[in-house]
């Protein structure tokens, strides 16, 4: 599944850059000297329409296919960068920087992301962990409750999920 979200998404990048410049019998789409602009032009990025999730969601379920699809278009574009494609973390995340910040965890099963239950999972995500934990406990990982909504915050940990074991969400706490 993963592999299918992310070769789509590649055809429609592909396919929104192969698209710019003249139409076929516009000159084959090379720009005759007569045509070309005399402003530089540009493309607005292509937006990639994301699966539908039906129905209410009320927590992370990896069983449900909508859900993981829509988790993983949205963890590769918000979670990655700290986290890593395949859920990796960043090297040494379990020793504070010179700042006194943790380096992002894995979400796979080497991480300590399925030690929490998903409400505490979803909280985190949605304000914060500075926020959640408080007592001017130090985290680079931000709220993200003003770029996604609740729905699209369970998707991502439906995704995370859908990534581990059937022993590791066994062990998940409730």
């Amino acid at each position: 599944m993963k592999n299918g979200i992310l070769l789509f998404l590649i055809l429609a990048a592909a396919f929104s850059l192969s698209s710019c410049g003249p139409a076929e019998n516009e000159g084959g789409g090379q720009a005759l000297p007569s045509e070309a602009p005399t402003e530089e032009a540009t493309v607005a990025p292509t937006e990639v329409s994301l699966p539908e999730v039906e129905g209410p969601v009320e927590g992370a379920d990896a069983s449900n296919t909508q859900l993981v699809a829509l988790g993983e278009i949205l963890y590769q574009q918000y979670c990655a960068s700290c986290h890593g494609a395949e859920l990796e973390g960043q090297a040494n995340w379990k020793a504070r920087d010179e700042n006194g910040y943790l380096p992002a965890p894995p979400h796979d099963e080497t991480g300590h992301t399925w030690h929490h239950p998903d409400e505490q999972l979803f909280e985190i995500t949605k304000i914060g962990t500075e926020a959640f934990v408080g007592m001017g406990y130090k985290s680079n990982m931000i709220g993200f409750e003003d770029q996604l909504d609740d729905t699209e915050i369970w998707a991502v940990l439906a995704y995370i999920k859908s990534q581990w074991s059937p022993r590791i969400l066994k062990a998940q706490p409730k």
